[in-house]
Order: C-alpha cells, then structure tokens, then sequence
C-alpha cells in the first residue's frame, strides 16, 4: 500500500512538472511571435482572391469597397494612425466590423459573405521570391 501511494505521488509530481513546461514552452512562443511583428506599410485590399487595391499606412483614407454582381455588397475602410479597420458593412453577420484595428505586416480583416481581404503587408512583400518551385 505504501508502495502504491509513493508511486501515485511521483506520477502526480511529474504531471505537475510537465503542465508548468508545456505551459513555460508556449508563454516563450507567445512572446517571440509578438516579438517578431513587424510594422506594415501597405494596406492591400483583395476581393475574391485577386488585390484590387493598395493604400499606404502612412496616409489616413477612408474609402468604400463595392463588391458583388450588382456592386451592393460595401465594406468601408478606414486607415488612420498607421491602422486600418474596417468601419462598417453590408454584410449579415459583421464579424470584419467587429475586427479589432491592424497594423503589423501579415495581419488581416475578412468578410466572408463578400469575399473581401483587408492584409498588411510590407514594401517589399511584392519583391520575394518563392520559397519553393514544384
């Protein structure tokens, strides 16, 4: 019996052991891929997969993007401070309004229902070569 509650204690220990790294090892994931971000210099705004437009985050604007068959679908964009949001939408549900600001490159807003993707990205983000050719 003693045997048997010394080994359920060291089993306990070592639980206890693992959960504090497991939790060490992601806070220190955590930090680095903040620490990583880098600020953006350029809003790009893809509708249906395709950028259709890119404004600087340097400059404040405030524009509507017209989307669907009938150009009724809207969602208005707003870049202000070195941020961009989307402030408002035709869409039903509204998630890319409730969105918080973005500014760090790689960063996004989508509207699903419109199929519109509001991505930071950097000045050179156009220059990269692919990683890999199959």
């Amino acid at each position: 019996m003693e045997n048997n509650r010394s080994s359920q204690k060291r089993k306990l220990k070592n639980d206890i052991v693992l959960a504090v790294v497991i939790v060490v090892i992601a806070m220190a994931g955590l930090l680095l891929f903040n620490f990583l971000k880098t600020p953006g210099d350029f809003v790009s705004v893809k509708i249906d997969g395709v950028e259709k437009y890119r404004y600087s985050l340097s400059e404040n604007v405030d524009t509507v993007i017209y989307t669907g068959k009938d150009n009724k679908q809207e969602n208005r964009i707003v870049i202000k401070d070195g941020k961009a949001s989307v402030v408002s939408a035709t869409c039903p549900d509204k998630i890319c309004v409730g969105h918080r600001e973005i500014s760090m490159v790689n960063e996004s807003i989508v509207c699903l229902p419109h199929k519109v993707v509001v991505e930071i990205v950097s000045a050179d983000s156009g220059a990269k070569e692919p990683d890999l050719v199959v």
